[in-house]
């Protein structure tokens, strides 16, 4: 696919993950940054949050927000006056832009000059994408990751039985969301390609979410009580036995998915007291569960985690030891496939692979440049669409760019 042009108006995670995959492809992203207000830092507040991520004169990039936003450029446009919008439908004609994307409050979208019909009458094969916590049907709705864990039952299903609503260790909304705005956006493309005419495409954080619920919300309907359908810490409510067990030098993840599974866990001599007749079945199983799993464990923290991978993945078996952050970078399947990128001063930071290999990535060496301090790139852009340099001078004694 040509190299495409990705304008968005972005802070905080779910969108700059989601342009972020952009960026994977070889794409252009240039965020849109807000200009400084009184007081306050400017620009993406999550520029600010964590531990310094380059050298001391640029306190903008801050450890959290890295990762998302390397290889972009980045520029800073007022679009609270009017010099601003007309200035951001100059790039939507003159870049030009192929796609627009923003995570602002929908009720936001005509103030700023942004919604669709605006900036679609400039370019009709423009696509835009809206990313906001419920939707334009709820305009006012803000949201983060957390509160949208709660709110969609994620917080209520993640934890032990006994304890209270645990956050899950990623933030799955943010990146279930931006993932769901890459998806559309690839699929209106391949219409653009058909009709030469471009799409609107909302994204609500909270429907994305849901949308993952397929496992728990058709059981409502088919015989479920609620209480069925809550906490279950690292086991499976269905299959038996799945769950984390104590080795002799931590824990492993042990999943028993069919009866076939079980005979073959069975058939191993470190294994084999565990067989029973009521044992045989999944529904045997589930009926003894608390006992076959103090049972289990009272075998595997006899062994090393490492004895007991080997051991069961010998025979077929899906079993996991529980890895660090640190671990898990060292894994062949996950450390020959990370990126990288280079801080100012040439220190060199492994970044997350991609989902999927992309042409892009393998010619550039797996390499992206640094993501970009507040402002950087506003002149350049600026220039390329005709700008000059008084031009650019006077728009930034009067506030419309930074």
């Amino acid at each position: 696919m040509d190299k495409l042009t990705v304008l968005s108006l972005e802070q905080a995670l779910s969108l700059s993950y989601a342009t972020q995959r952009f960026v994977q492809l070889g794409w252009r992203v240039i965020r849109v940054e807000s200009t400084p207000v009184k007081d306050r830092l400017p620009g993406d507040p999550n520029r600010y949050v964590g531990k310094p991520a380059a050298a001391e004169q640029d306190p903008d990039l801050r450890s959290y927000f890295v990762g998302p936003n390397v290889g972009k450029e980045t520029i800073a446009l007022n679009l609270k006056e009017p010099q601003g919008r007309k200035l951001l439908q100059r790039l939507i004609t003159d870049l030009p832009v192929d796609i627009f994307a923003a995570n602002t409050l929908p009720k936001r979208y005509e103030q700023l000059g942004i919604d669709y019909p605006t900036l679609s009458a400039l370019r009709t094969e423009l696509i835009w994408a809206g990313l906001s916590a419920m939707g334009p049907d709820y305009p006012n709705a803000p949201g983060y990751d957390p509160a949208l864990q709660a709110m969609t039952g994620y917080m209520d299903v993640t934890g032990h039985p006994d304890g209270p609503p645990t956050l899950c260790g990623v933030p799955f909304v943010d990146l279930k969301a931006g993932d769901e705005v890459f998806a559309h956006v690839c699929l209106a493309l391949a219409q653009l390609a058909k009709t030469g005419k471009g799409a609107r495409i909302d994204i609500s954080m909270a429907q994305a979410a849901a949308s993952w619920l397929v496992t728990t919300i058709p059981l409502l309907d088919l015989g479920y009580k609620p209480h069925e359908i809550r906490r279950s810490g690292n086991e499976h409510r269905e299959f038996v036995p799945v769950n984390v067990y104590p080795t002799a030098d931590g824990y492993i993840y042990l999943a028993i998915g069919n009866d076939v599974q079980w005979s073959r866990l069975t058939a191993l001599d470190t294994f084999a007291k565990l067989a029973s007749p009521a044992r045989a079945t999944n529904a045997g199983r589930a009926e003894d569960r608390a006992t076959l799993h103090r049972d289990i464990g009272a075998i595997t923290q006899t062994m090393t985690t490492d004895q007991l991978a080997q051991l069961l993945q010998s025979t077929g078996l899906v079993a996991a030891p529980i890895r660090t952050i640190p671990q898990v970078i060292s894994e062949p399947p996950v450390r020959d496939v990370l990126l990288t990128t280079k801080t100012p001063d040439g220190r060199t930071v492994r970044l997350p692979p991609p989902s999927a290999e992309t042409d892009h990535l393998k010619s550039s060496g797996r390499e992206i440049s640094y993501a970009p301090k507040y402002g950087e790139h506003t002149d350049d852009v600026l220039r390329e669409v005709g700008l000059a340099k008084d031009e650019i001078a006077e728009l930034r004694s009067s506030g419309i760019v930074a």
